[in-house]
């Protein structure tokens, strides 16, 4: 037998071959001893008849086993007819248990659970009558002693045979069912990596459609930031002009407006080079918040003051820009649509977050009535909450109506490279 066998072919190899093989060693046997049995011309011819009928009851097992359920009818029949060959065989020559002992090996695959036992049981009195001194049956009272201890001995090997079969047998049934399962396991995956894959590949789609959507809307706002409030500014300074007969108040508004215009220019094309704030590229983000706030007091005769606390640390490009731009928007919101006469930016370091607090003691309004942000409008608080969210930070609006607003930005602390 190959070296490369599994137990269960060594098992089946033995269950086809075995009883071949042991029939011959027990008619070898009895042949070598027949003189010392003494066995008679009639009897040899007896045996040697049974022993066809063992190798015609082999060979009809040998092709009907392949396509013979184990424990079916069949099988049954096979081993009680092999087993009361075996004790005729044994009743002429006790050598022939040589043969008979294959009942101990294959009782468990040919006989039902609650059969195993009393087949054992018989091939145990098989092999304590062959082996008891005298033959079957027992010739003396010491052959029926010898004969008696002998059963015992087999029967407590048919016990031990009995428990193995019943291990193999469960050892068989639990790997069987491990196999079925890691089967239907296998089965779970390959449709799970299936449906995986579907996933990924909608995931990636999913995920270019946002992104997409994401740098639209972000080109949005950013235009909405910069060149819309610098044109609205320019527009204010325009109508100021019309509405003045001082031609050093004109002069004044006409150079706020080309100021305007210039700065918006340079955010135009700025922001078509890489969309980073004109004064960031000049300065860092308290210098570039305390002109937005200057400009803006001069622009609108608003008061506003401008405080830092903390330490002031030099902040990532996309950090400086969110907020720089949050402040432009809350300005530009107070200075549109809340009628104050006060304004206040304080940007506070703290750790590792950032906090910038807008606020104004103008009418307020109720946050409930605002429509919301859907991309398509303004971008107003919806604007500045999606510029908050893409850097993980968050804005929060505190306001009244008649009590003024108060918009407060906070973002992580992500110091520059």
């Amino acid at each position: 037998m190959s070296s490369g066998m599994t137990v269960e072919q060594r098992w089946a190899q033995f269950h086809r071959y075995g009883p071949y093989t042991l029939l011959g060693i027990a008619v070898l046997m009895a042949a070598l001893s027949s003189g010392i049995i003494g066995m008679s011309r009639g009897e040899t011819y007896v045996t040697g008849l049974l022993v066809l009928a063992a190798l015609v009851l082999q060979l009809w097992w040998g092709r009907r086993e392949p396509g013979v359920p184990p424990k079916s009818r069949p099988a049954q029949g096979y081993y009680v007819l092999r087993t009361l060959i075996a004790f005729a065989l044994c009743w002429f020559n006790p050598f022939f248990s040589v043969y008979a002992i294959v009942g101990y090996f294959d009782v468990g695959h040919l006989l039902p659970p609650r059969f195993v036992r009393p087949g054992l049981l018989c091939t145990a009195v098989i092999m304590a009558g062959a082996q008891c001194g005298s033959g079957m049956p027992p010739a003396s009272p010491v052959n029926w002693a010898a004969f008696g201890a002998l059963f015992l001995l087999h029967a407590f090997l048919t016990l031990l045979f009995g428990n193995l079969s019943a291990r193999e047998e469960e050892r068989t049934r639990r790997q069987t069912a491990t196999i079925s399962e890691l089967e239907r396991a296998n089965t779970r995956l390959e449709q799970a990596l299936a449906e995986n894959a579907t996933l990924h590949a909608q995931l990636l789609l999913q995920a270019r459609e946002a992104g997409i959507a994401d740098e639209r809307r972000r080109l949005a706002a950013e235009i909405h930031d910069t060149i819309a409030q610098g044109l609205t500014g320019i527009i204010t300074q325009l109508q100021a002009v019309t509405s003045t007969r001082d031609p050093a108040v004109a002069r004044a508004h006409l150079g706020r407006a080309a100021g305007l215009a210039r700065h918006s220019l340079g955010e135009a094309r700025r922001s078509v080079r890489d969309l980073v704030p004109a004064a960031l590229e000049e300065d860092d983000l308290p210098g570039a918040l305390g002109r937005t706030v200057t400009d803006w007091e001069e622009r609108t005769g608003v008061r506003a003051d401008f405080t830092v606390t903390g330490t002031v640390e030099p902040l990532h490009g996309e950090v400086g820009s969110t907020l720089l731009r949050i402040a432009e928007e809350s300005l530009s919101n107070a200075a549109r649509h809340a009628g104050a006469s006060r304004a206040g930016v304080t940007l506070s370091y703290m750790g590792d977050e950032i906090t910038l607090d807008v606020r104004d003691d103008g009418c307020g309004f109720d946050p409930a009535a605002l429509p919301s942000h859907d991309g398509t409008g303004g971008f107003g608080l919806g604007g500045m909450r999606a510029r908050a969210e893409r850097i993980a930070g968050t804005v929060e609006i505190e306001t009244e109506p008649g009590q003024g607003t108060a918009v407060s930005a906070r973002v992580p602390l992500v110091r520059r490279p």
